[in-house]
């Protein structure tokens, strides 16, 4: 496993070189031509100024998720770039200043098919997300099939966009047991994080989990 950074400063940030003392500099946003990447590697994509949601670093997100995990990290963190980034396929949005604990755990998520999105932009990335994908219309039915009435309550409010307090506000239980639903949906649905649940549950990845 490899970490390069893509970043327009030409170094890397001490607290960069601390998360990943072999991480590896690239400036030149054309490396995916030239630079093989395996499934195992992390691409970290730094944004700022007039470059934060260019076409071409879409473009660029869109051809690295194909060979590797890609990780965009903004100066300025925007909700509406995080959207489009996870859309054109990077497994992660965070900060540039994110400090060397969050970017461990980003890389540890992202490299085990999670998705990472800081928690005040989670709900709202959820919600966009799921009209965007006209997640009412194309509910897999199916799916919620496999889980029991609670957990079905519990999966159809988190991929809307509520958080697990107020899910438990609804539904007159207590947060620790909303993790405990969420803990079995995820197994029993052959995922690991909430926007995989939004994805599978709206028809967006395979089912996988008749495989095992």
């Amino acid at each position: 496993m490899k970490h390069v950074f893509v970043t327009p400063a030409a170094r890397l940030q001490p607290r960069w070189q601390a998360a990943f003392p072999q991480a590896e500099l690239q400036v030149a946003m054309a490396m995916a031509d030239a630079h093989p990447f395996s499934a195992s590697d992390v691409v970290w994509l730094v944004c700022e100024g007039q470059q934060r949601l260019s076409a071409r670093l879409l473009d660029t997100v869109q051809e690295l998720s194909t060979q590797c995990a890609v990780v965009v990290l903004a100066n300025s963190p925007q909700q509406v770039d995080a959207l489009q980034f996870l859309q054109a396929g990077a497994r992660g949005y965070a900060h540039a200043l994110s400090p060397v604990v969050t970017l461990q755990q980003i890389a540890t998520v992202v490299t085990n098919a999670g998705i990472w999105v800081p928690a005040d932009l989670m709900a709202k990335v959820m919600s966009q997300t799921w009209g965007a994908l006209n997640g009412e219309q194309r509910l897999k039915h199916d799916l919620l099939d496999k889980l029991t009435e609670r957990e079905r309550d519990v999966a159809l409010a988190v991929v809307q966009g509520t958080s697990n307090k107020q899910v438990a506000r609804d539904l007159g239980i207590t947060e620790r047991t909303v993790k405990a639903h969420l803990t079995s949906i995820f197994r029993k649905l052959d995922i690991t994080d909430r926007m995989q649940l939004m994805l599978r549950l709206a028809g967006k990845v395979q089912d996988t989990s008749e495989a095992f």
